[in-house]
C-alpha cells in the first residue's frame, strides 16, 4: 500500500468518529480526550531539564521553605535555641499583640514605608530620566550617579554618623549657614528618622537603573508623534512615559515596601533603636528577641506576622495595580 492510499484509509475513519491508534477516549465533559503519558523522548527531556533547574530548586527548598517551615514551628514554643523547644501553642502571637514594643516598631517602620518608599521612587525617576539624556557624557552621568547605591549600608552609616556630628559634621555647618544652632540629629527622636529616610535615598541608583531600562523600551515613535502634535514635555511625560512606566514603577514599589519593611542595618548601627525608641525598627526588635534577649519561639511568631502581613500587602499593590498600570504600549 502507497502512502496516499494510506491516508486515504486513515481519512474517512477519523472523520467518521473512529478512535485512531495512540488516541484515547476520555470522561464526558473532557472534550473525549485524555492526556497522553509522556514519550520517553519526553521523559529524558523533563529529567534533563530537572536537573539543570536543580540548583534553584535545592536552593529554594533550603533557604526558603525549609526556614518559613521551621519558623513556624519555633512559633509555636518556648525556645531559648539552647534547651529543648517546648510546646506552648498560640501563646507568642498574643504576646507580639500584647506587647507596646511591637506596635511602637509597627509605627516606626510604616512611618519609614511611607515616606522612604514614595520618595524614593521619585528621587530614582529624577535619576533614570537624568541617565536618560541624549549627551555625550551620559555615560559619565550614569556612572557617577550609580556610584553611591555601591556603598555596603554599614559603610553608609558610618559615613552617616559623621555627617551629622553636632560639632563637625558637614550637615551641621551647612544649617549653620541658615542661621540654625547645632543640633544632635540622631539624639533627637524627631530627626532620627528623617536622617535615615535621607540616607536611604543614596541607594536610588539601583532603582534608577530599573527605571531606565523602561525607559528605554519606550518607542521613539510615540514622542514624535506627540512632538509633531504640539505636545510639550511636560505633556509628553504624563501622557507617554509615566503610561507606560507604571509596569516599572509596579515592580520597584513592590521590592521598596519589601525592603522598608526589613529595614536594619543603618538602625543598628547609628542608633541602636534610640533615641526613646523613635528608630526601633521591626527587624531590630526582632533581632534583639533572637540573639540579645534568647526568645527565639517569640522572634520566630514575629518573623512569622511579618512574612504575613508582607504577602497580604504584596497581593494589595497587586489588585490595586489593575487600576493605574498600564501594559498596552500604544496607550498616550
Amino acid at each position: 500500500m502507497s502512502a496516499s492510499d494510506a491516508i486515504a484509509a486513515v481519512g474517512p475513519a477519523q472523520s467518521r468518529g473512529v478512535p485512531t491508534r495512540g488516541a484515547s477516549q476520555g470522561p464526558p465533559g473532557t472534550g473525549g480526550r485524555r492526556r497522553r503519558p509522556l514519550s520517553r523522548r519526553e521523559k529524558r527531556n523533563l529529567r534533563v531539564g530537572l536537573l539543570f533547574i536543580s540548583p534553584w530548586i535545592i536552593g529554594v527548598t533550603v533557604f526558603v521553605i525549609y526556614p518559613l517551615v521551621y519558623s513556624f514551628g519555633i512559633s509555636l514554643t518556648q525556645y531559648s535555641g539552647m534547651q529543648t523547644p517546648t510546646f506552648i501553642g498560640l501563646r507568642n502571637y498574643v504576646s507580639a499583640f500584647l506587647d507596646p514594643l511591637v506596635r511602637t516598631s509597627v509605627g516606626n517602620t510604616a512611618y519609614y514605608m511611607l515616606i522612604s518608599v514614595p520618595l524614593g521612587l521619585v528621587v530614582a525617576l529624577l535619576l533614570a530620566l537624568a541617565m536618560n539624556r541624549n549627551v555625550r557624557e551620559v555615560a559619565i552621568y550614569r556612572t557617577l550617579l550609580y556610584l553611591p547605591s555601591l556603598i555596603p549600608m554599614f559603610a553608609m552609616s558610618f559615613i552617616f554618623i559623621v555627617f551629622v556630628n553636632p560639632q563637625f559634621g558637614i550637615v551641621n555647618q551647612f544649617l549653620g549657614l541658615f542661621g540654625m544652632p547645632d543640633t544632635n540629629l540622631l539624639g533627637e527622636p524627631r530627626y532620627a528618622k528623617i536622617v535615615m529616610i535621607v540616607m536611604a535615598q543614596l541607594g536610588a541608583g539601583n532603582t534608577a537603573l530599573i527605571y531606565l531600562a523602561g525607559l528605554r523600551n519606550i518607542p521613539d515613535t510615540l514622542y514624535e508623534a506627540a512632538r509633531i502634535d504640539g505636545a510639550s514635555r511636560f505633556r509628553q511625560f504624563t501622557a507617554i512615559t509615566l503610561p507606560l512606566l507604571t509596569p516599572t514603577i509596579l515592580f520597584n514599589l513592590i521590592t521598596g515596601v519589601a525592603g522598608a519593611m526589613m529595614v536594619f542595618t543603618e538602625a543598628y548601627i547609628m542608633t541602636n533603636g534610640g533615641p526613646d525608641n523613635s528608630t526601633l525598627f521591626y527587624m531590630l526588635y526582632l533581632y534583639r528577641n533572637a540573639f540579645s534577649y534568647g526568645q527565639l519561639g517569640f522572634a520566630s511568631a514575629l518573623a512569622v506576622l511579618l512574612f504575613l502581613f508582607g504577602m497580604v500587602l504584596a497581593g494589595l499593590i497587586y489588585w490595586l495595580s489593575r487600576r493605574f498600570v498600564n501594559y498596552d504600549v500604544s496607550a498616550g
